[in-house]
């Protein structure tokens, strides 16, 4: 199955997201913020991230950004907010995101947002 990076400096969601995909089969790890975030990214090169945009540090397009210089082939993302301000979704695309999801989202959403993601289905806007 394939592995997920989340990256989120908040625990619960953390869990949450982690149990979710777990329950699906999916092998997650799990990053609590930005900085750990590259480092996990960096030495696992996971086949899907589920990034935070709010954290401490560096934020999750400063993450994006730098994720998407490591990889000549950059892995999907899936950007998750609790502020749903059209400059932070616009920001995302631009920035390489695959898809931008708002908290709450619903677990079903998520599961298939990643399936689609990870068979190759387009699902990112175009500008």
């Amino acid at each position: 199955m394939p592995h997920v990076l989340i990256v989120d400096d908040d625990a619960f969601i953390r869990d949450l997201i982690a149990d979710i995909l777990g329950l699906e089969g999916y092998t997650v790890r799990a990053a609590v913020d930005g900085l750990a975030g590259v480092r996990e990214y960096t030495a696992l090169r996971p086949d899907c991230v589920v990034l935070d945009v709010m954290m401490p540090g560096i934020n999750g397009f400063e993450v994006l950004r730098q994720m998407r210089c490591v990889d000549d082939l950059p892995v999907p993302v899936i950007m998750l907010t609790a502020a749903g301000e059209p400059e932070s979704e616009r920001e995302a695309w631009v920035g390489g995101a695959d898809f931008f999801l708002q908290k709450p989202f619903e677990a079903e959403q998520l599961v298939e947002v990643m399936e689609s993601l990870l068979s190759d289905s387009p699902l990112r806007p175009s500008l």
